[in-house]
């Protein structure tokens, strides 16, 4: 599996293109705005989008993926159907930041814990992380040993848990039971700022130590 981290919008979300070395086959997991930088670089890597996947329901993560999954006429996957309300909400969203309109997103599926993806000869496994959002989830490829946790866990801090429905408790034991037993060697892309493993977090991230 490849991956291609993309920063979008002025919250320099990083969506993240991953795509099946053998079959060119792609996904774009949380294309949060900037759909013509986002098509730019997808033709520029000469790959196939088959599907979007959502992380969560908020706007920084999916004010694009309404348009990308029209212009390339494939399903959205995610997130869990927990985050329904913030979907449905996008308007209101997008008011509170003095941003254009996005339309609400209904994906084509919802995901729950346990759940996987195919995109070409890649296998992806859900898991279903509330505390930042309810419907939270992430994606985890074992055999390169990389996940994309959206807004669970970033480099030496974890996801805010003071929006609506957020759970701060949830959050960190969404971490400590479901991300950090997979295994410190395991890469994760964030949904915000530079990579780390699980292991490097474990030991130094002050929000695990609490």
């Amino acid at each position: 599996m490849n991956y291609h981290i993309i920063p979008v919008t002025a919250f320099s979300q990083n969506c993240t293109l991953i795509w099946c070395d053998n079959t060119k086959q792609a996904a774009l997991v949380d294309p949060g705005g900037d759909p013509e930088k986002l098509k730019t670089q997808v033709a520029e890597k000469g790959v196939q989008i088959s599907q979007i996947l959502l992380t969560h329901g908020h706007l920084d993560h999916v004010g694009a993926a309404a348009e990308m999954a029209e212009y390339y006429q494939v399903p959205i996957y995610g997130p869990h159907k927990e985050d329904a309300f913030w979907l449905e909400g996008l308007p209101a969203q997008s008011r509170m930041f003095g941003l254009e309109e996005c339309l609400p997103v209904t994906p084509t599926q919802w995901l729950d814990e346990g759940d996987s993806l195919q995109i070409g000869d890649v296998l992806l496994r859900v898991l279903h992380c509330p505390g930042h959002t309810p419907g939270h989830v992430v994606f985890i490829n074992e055999k390169v040993r990389l996940a994309l946790v959206g807004d669970v866990l970033f480099s030496g801090g974890v996801g805010r848990s003071d929006f609506p429905r957020g759970n701060h408790q949830a959050l960190i034991n969404s971490i400590q039971t479901k991300l950090l037993p997979q295994g410190d060697d395991i890469a994760f892309i964030p949904g915000h700022g530079p990579m780390s493993t699980f292991g490097i977090e474990r030991q130094n991230n002050p929000f695990l130590r609490e």
